[in-house]
């Protein structure tokens, strides 16, 4: 029994870290910069109420999918039959052009920390992770990877946090009593929500747990432990940047930081080169663990609709992150295909969340004895209306955000 508990902490974990750094990469490190330049210690407000929204999803999705023991598409088709197909469909194609700005922020890693080509450095951060899939024990290496490097993320970022000094007075003034236009707040809490569960991103857990048996109402503390440590540690990356940065923005007063990276200018003015160089590998690292997240995750959606995706699971994945590298060799330039991704995520968000809430009160899905807590459920419709609000916007703005 102990055996089995310390296997099982181990997967809970690193369920928690994979759903963690599949929200935390390239786009994740850009916005976070970007919208502390933006609102400065009222940001602090935007991180905390997007914090709760983001429990309230992931609480709803991760107990009606493990309690169920069905993946999201399942979940869907047993509801609507077809509608798992749409899900897959959304869900697949946001995480292959979001994966292959993923691989593109790997490549400015590779530039940033050691000088190499980006071209070179596509191949490198595609290389990296499909090494991780070929490995004989793929999810206990994907599990091993996402942890070390999302911890590796933490500490990169609190020593440039020593260095730059941020008025945490500011910061805890402005997380209680945010200054700014409500519209524009609004407009980056849900942008953070999109970031944070949005797409595939919720589900990355989810599924890794399904896979590893955690499911059934017997396994819903573990469950519910793991989904909210996604969150918390995607919000301690999110908090620790945005105390970066802001020390930096305070500091050099006047100085707008670099629209076309504000996360690597705000690390270079704080502490130098040695900063920037810092930066480089919070980059490569959130690049590669999100390449990896996004690539298992979006398989996962495919890999129940036929036995041989199934059965070739390993190389449907590899094949999926070897896509995603040599569209990003011959295109370029990701920003329009985030862009496009971004509209994806924001509709996805409520569909998905949609679909997990009404499955929430079906027996046939969830059991007999399952009784979803109503305050989640009413708490779930609130955030799923908020979330058709950001797919709308998200389809005409998005672009702003970039």
């Amino acid at each position: 029994m102990g055996e089995k508990k310390k296997k099982n902490g181990g997967v809970l974990l690193g369920a928690a870290f994979v759903m963690a750094t599949s929200a935390i990469g390239p786009g994740f490190l850009t916005q976070t910069a970007k919208f502390t330049s933006d609102f400065q210690g009222s940001f602090g407000f935007v991180i905390l109420v997007s914090i709760i929204l983001a429990v309230i999803v992931q609480l709803n999705v991760w107990r009606v999918l493990c309690v169920s023991g069905m993946r999201g598409q399942d979940v869907a088709n047993r509801l609507l039959p077809g509608l798992g197909y749409v899900v897959a469909f959304l869900v697949v194609a946001g995480g292959l052009v979001f994966n292959i700005g993923n691989v593109g922020g790997g490549a400015l890693g590779f530039n940033t920390l050691l000088g190499i080509p980006e071209m070179a450095g596509y191949f490198l951060a595609g290389g990296i992770a499909i090494v991780v899939f070929l490995l004989k024990n793929a999810m206990k290496a994907m599990d091993t990877l996402t942890k070390i490097l999302g911890a590796l993320m933490i500490i990169v970022i609190f020593v440039v946090i020593l260095i730059v000094q941020p008025p945490l007075g500011m910061a805890v003034k402005g997380t209680f009593l945010p200054e700014g236009s409500p519209k524009d707040i609004m407009a980056a809490i849900l942008t953070l929500l999109g970031g944070t569960v949005g797409g595939y991103i919720t589900f990355a857990g989810a599924h890794r747990l399904i896979d590893a048996n955690i499911t059934k109402q017997e396994n819903l503390g573990e469950i519910t432990k793991s989904s909210v440590m996604g969150i918390v540690i995607a919000t301690i990356v999110r908090i620790f940047l945005f105390l970066a940065v802001l020390g930096v923005v305070v500091t050099a007063a006047g100085k707008a930081l670099d629209t076309s990276n504000p996360a690597a200018d705000a690390f270079r003015i704080g502490a130098g080169e040695i900063g920037y160089r810092f930066f480089g590998l919070v980059l490569l690292c959130a690049a590669v663990t999100s390449i990896v997240g996004c690539a298992y995750t979006s398989v996962s959606f495919l890999k129940t609709f036929h036995k041989s995706i199934e059965k070739n699971e390993k190389w449907f994945t590899v094949g999926f992150i070897a896509i995603s590298t040599i569209v990003m060799a011959a295109v370029g330039q990701p920003a329009q295909l985030l862009v496009l991704a971004g509209a994806l995520n924001g509709l996805i968000l409520p569909i998905t969340l949609g679909v997990c809430l009404v499955a929430s009160q079906k027996k046939s899905i969830m059991g007999e004895d399952y009784r979803h807590p109503k305050v989640l459920f009413v708490l779930g419709i609130i955030v799923a209306l908020l979330a058709i609000y950001l797919g709308i916007t998200s389809l005409g703005s998005l672009g702003q955000l970039f």
